[in-house]
């Protein structure tokens, strides 16, 4: 397999100031370069479906194990939840526009939220992500989060599930995937995530 998934079930989930856990190297190192080498090419800013995206034999893999049984599992046991039959949503972010980064929730359709970073470096302050004790303070932070190539976060959607980083522009390489409630949300925000992205790629500087 490509992901780690004995480190997912090694690493303590944190409670407070809601249900996250970090884990670093989730992707087994013998995957991590072909994984980056063969990242969707992605034209703007903004999430695109991965279904909308061309992508090698690698990342198809990968996006084969994010949405299998045995990552589902390996995260209800992490989170005690139980995600039988709800649906997943799998989108690409390749690059930042330096308004990304405000802090928010996410929608609560979504039940758990993981985030796979495919970034080789990050030597920049800006783009890590912050997991937030608040909705208005970006210092008040729990834990921040280097966007590196392996290092994974999930954290179960609620209202206090706040998270956000610090303006950055340029290349930002993140895969997201949700459990959603039902497949309503997933044909709705495929839809917002195409039609914005269609937008976007009419103008990429707006």
């Amino acid at each position: 397999m490509i992901l780690d998934l004995e480190r997912l079930r090694a690493t303590p989930l944190q409670r407070d100031p809601f249900d996250f856990v970090v884990v670093d190297n989730f992707l087994r190192g013998d995957d991590v370069s072909a994984l980056i080498a063969d990242f969707p090419a992605v034209r703007g800013h903004g999430s695109y479906p991965l279904a909308a995206l061309s992508c090698g034999g690698a990342f198809a893999r990968l996006a084969v194990e994010l949405e299998g049984e045995e990552l589902r599992g390996a995260i209800e046991e992490k989170f005690a939840i139980d995600l039988a039959g709800r649906p997943t949503m799998i989108t690409v972010r390749g690059r930042s526009d330096g308004k990304d980064g405000r802090i928010h929730t996410d929608s609560a359709t979504k039940l758990i939220t993981l985030l796979l970073y495919l970034n080789p470096e990050w030597p920049d302050p800006a783009g890590r992500l912050r997991l937030l004790r608040s909705a208005d303070d970006l210092e008040d932070c729990v834990a921040e989060v280097p966007p590196l190539a392996g290092t994974m976060v999930a954290f179960r959607r609620s209202d206090a599930s706040f998270h956000g980083h610090r303006p950055h522009l340029g290349e930002r390489r993140v895969l997201q995937l949700n459990w959603v409630s039902d497949d309503a949300v997933v044909r709705r925000e495929l839809g917002r995530h195409r039609w914005s992205a269609r937008l976007k790629a009419l103008n990429p500087f707006g």
